[in-house]
């Protein structure tokens, strides 16, 4: 259940109340019996940082920035070339 803030415009004291989504708003202050006004608060809920789409739940894999070592290449490993334009087989 959501928690709404009431605000009187009799005695500005700010009650919290605990309502579901089909329940009628509060109508009157409990401590003074004066009108009140739903108030729009802050969430405590926030969200920092990169996210999961940035950090590592992606269904495309990001791209390493390390360089190549010799023999140790990925893409060399796969087609069995060193990443240098030698000709030369990694292996060998």
């Amino acid at each position: 259940m959501p928690v709404y803030e009431y605000e009187c415009l009799n005695c500005h004291e700010i009650t919290e109340i605990w309502q579901g989504l089909a329940e009628a708003q509060l109508t009157t202050c409990p401590t003074c019996q004066g009108a009140v006004k739903k108030i729009i608060s802050m969430s405590s809920f926030a969200l920092k940082g990169g996210g999961w789409y940035a950090d590592s739940y992606s269904s495309t894999p990001k791209p390493s920035s390390a360089p190549c070592k010799s023999g140790e290449c990925p893409a060399a490993a796969a087609s069995k070339e060193c990443p240098k334009s030698s000709g030369t087989s990694c292996g060998s």
